[in-house]
């Protein structure tokens, strides 16, 4: 007893040091004596096993290795964030806003860190889980690296509640960043780029002894959860702080988006003496039932907006102008450039879009040419430095026809870009279109990554996607960089793709203009593969949310055999290409044509599921009222403007009771 007791004390008195040291910066003991007390609560674990803690501080030096990544769903998606540049989309922003909720509507504005996302998992004050942010649906385990950052409370404090989960951002401040650098270079070894790839490499290296040598930090932003007992954005960035959080004291509450702007104004020219990257400030709507009633589009929340810092510009050389073929047959050009040092990368190419944007802008090889990094991942040309342009030099003349297969490009009237038609024999079409029906928001093919499916294509083992099911591992073993086990990895990975949705599997096809949204309204509205196969143009078209582009798409997709044969072969392997049975029994048509606006708050439903309920029987839910509004489902607290609106437009106003007696059967 004696001794379980001396190292739960030890362990609390490290917490608290770790506390002081790496959230508050303000340490009370020396380096010396911590490391000290760290020595003999090791000791004391090693010697007395039985009081194993999987959050003990000793665990913040790993050891542990991790071979292979689990894959996690999240159980509260992650977003990304709407980017806006100027006063007018902020106040854009806000009008869309108003329209919507009812009352005073105030915001929290926060510095964007430039990191890799993160969110965690607590259970009764204790880390459960850690997965990267991934593509918002899912992402990587990666709990074991996550233990060894010093700044993520192990155990929580205060009147935390007792699951939740938090976001934030894994940083790697400067001075951490420049003393990585140093090693490295001393070592002989290449310096780093730049501190966001860093952090971001760093969360998935197999060694987590390896994770904790490098000083990475968290800076929270957000908590999620049921019953949290929290009214506003602030006050869970107070709450965080207050259970041992590093929360950036950056933040701060204003009433209109004039003191928005004060606020960006500032940290704009502020931002150079913060101890790590920010590249803008993220504005969110401060009342939480206020976020509730914006929602979110298929991409963003409506309630909050990032506004990005004026994009760096760096001048340097244009030495050569080459094209690229993407998996649709659309031609890229890219401008290959003298490497030249931009927003904390070395950039060597930059997007030049299509052939317009070349002549608009007069680009030519020998040029020196102005490259920004803006809200794009991908640097771009904005423009032509013609003081400095050679005498000798001549326009750019647009290729003609494909640089992989030599086929005469196609441009269909009123489209910019250039598109090689030889959809089955053009090879970066061919891997381009196999590469992103394996990828993780399509079919999700474990053991399998893009450089494999061009070794595959080019070895002739495959031809199409459908080909990949009849794959053995005693063809694909003596790939190079191809062992036993990723073989096996490899094939399983396949097969069990077999069990994905009926709506990825449309996405996975590759169907231009067929994004991950698009295939859900598809899929729900028609079922199966054959009846989208069987619908006209005309038919498309009147599904809701979709246009003649996306209808003549889809027509054309299935008018060519090669695409036919392919769908055949995917049926025969036992791919789903319908909804699964046991989908469709929670799923009818009793609301088809209607649409619902849900306001206020609910009982023995929550708003979430109630949307969910009006989806799943057919219906539609819309944001505002309309004269296209069915019904208002009207809960407590629910704002007079739409009240009013409702009234006015002799929309039927419904409470849940009715709503649900309206789906039962």
């Amino acid at each position: 007893m004696e001794i379980e007791n001396k190292i739960n004390k030890l362990r609390e008195e490290l917490q608290q040091h770790n506390y002081n040291y790496y959230v508050l910066d303000a340490p009370t003991i020396s380096d010396y004596e911590f490391d000290s007390k760290l020595k003999e609560l090791q000791q004391l674990e090693e010697a007395h096993p039985e009081f194993y803690d999987p959050n003990s501080p000793t665990l913040r030096v790993g050891g542990e290795v991790t071979k292979n990544f689990e894959t996690v769903v999240h159980k509260y998606r992650m977003y990304s964030l709407d980017n806006s540049y100027s006063k007018e989309d902020l106040l854009d922003w806000e009008k869309r806003i108003k329209k919507l909720v009812d009352g005073e509507v105030n915001y929290t504005c926060e510095l964007k860190y430039d990191g890799a996302s993160i969110n965690l998992t607590y259970e009764e004050g204790q880390l459960q889980k850690a997965v990267t942010r991934g593509d918002g649906v899912q992402g990587d385990d990666v709990t074991t690296n996550i233990k060894t950052i010093k700044s993520i409370p192990l155990k929580l404090k205060g009147d935390y509640p007792p699951n939740f989960e938090i976001r934030g951002e894994i940083i790697l401040p400067y001075e951490g960043f420049a003393q990585l650098n140093q090693e490295r270079i001393a070592q002989g070894e290449e310096p780093y780029a730049n501190p966001r790839n860093t952090a971001s490499g760093s969360l998935k290296l197999q060694d987590s002894a390896e994770v904790a040598k490098r000083p990475l930090d968290c800076l929270l932003y957000n908590v999620e959860g049921e019953n949290l007992g929290i009214s506003t954005q602030f006050e869970e960035l107070e709450k965080a702080r207050q259970w041992g959080f590093k929360v950036p004291n950056e933040s701060k509450l204003v009433k209109t988006i004039d003191e928005v702007l004060e606020f960006i104004a500032y940290w704009d020219i502020h931002r150079t003496e913060l101890p790590y990257e920010t590249d803008g400030v993220v504005i969110k709507v401060n009342n939480l039932y206020q976020q509730e009633e914006l929602g979110y589009t298929a991409k963003a929340p409506r309630w909050a907006m990032a506004y990005k810092f004026k994009a760096e510009q760096e001048a340097t050389l244009l030495n050569e102008i080459s094209y690229q073929v993407g998996r649709t047959g659309a031609i890229t050009p890219v401008a290959n450039l003298e490497p030249v040092q931009l927003a904390g990368t070395t950039v060597k190419r930059a997007s030049l879009h299509n052939a317009d944007q070349i002549a608009k802008l007069d680009v030519r090889v020998g040029d020196t040419v102005f490259v920004e990094k803006g809200g794009e991942i991908i640097p771009k040309i904005v423009g032509v430095d013609f003081t400095k342009r050679p005498t000798d030099s001549n326009p750019t003349i647009y290729i003609s026809a494909c640089p992989e297969c030599n086929t005469t490009l196609t441009r269909k009237p009123g489209e910019a870009q250039h598109y090689c038609p030889n959809y089955e024999g053009c090879p970066p079409q061919v891997i381009g279109r196999i590469q992103h029906f394996i990828s993780r928001k399509a079919m999700d093919i474990e053991g399998l990554g893009g450089e494999t499916v061009a070794l595959l294509v080019n070895e002739g083992l495959i031809g199409n996607y459908a080909d990949l099911y009849r794959l053995t591992k005693e063809q694909v073993m003596p790939l190079e960089r191809m062992a036993e086990k990723s073989a096996d990895n490899l094939i399983s990975g396949i097969e069990k793709s077999k069990e994905i949705p009926f709506e990825r599997v449309l996405f996975a096809l590759g169907i231009r203009y067929v994004g991950e949204t698009v295939a859900k309204k598809l899929a729900k509205h028609y079922k199966s593969i054959d009846a989208i196969m069987q619908a006209t143009e005309e038919e498309l078209i009147n599904v809701d949310e979709i246009g003649l582009k996306i209808a003549q798409s889809v027509k054309e997709f299935f008018t060519l055999e090669e695409n036919i044969k392919i769908i055949d072969s995917l049926r025969g392997v036992g791919v789903q290409l319908e909804i699964s049975a046991e989908k469709l029994a929670n799923q009818t048509d009793l609301l088809q044509g209607k649409t619902f606006v849900v306001s206020g708050v609910f009982e023995t439903i929550s708003r979430n599921e109630l949307k969910k309920c009006i989806e799943d029987n057919g219906g539609k839910v819309s944001s505002s009222i309309s004269s296209k509004t069915s019904f208002l489902v009207a809960g407590e607290n629910m704002g007079p403007s739409k009240l009013e609106k409702a009234s006015k437009l002799n929309i039927p106003i419904i409470s849940e009771t009715e709503f649900i007696s309206m789906i039962e059967y």
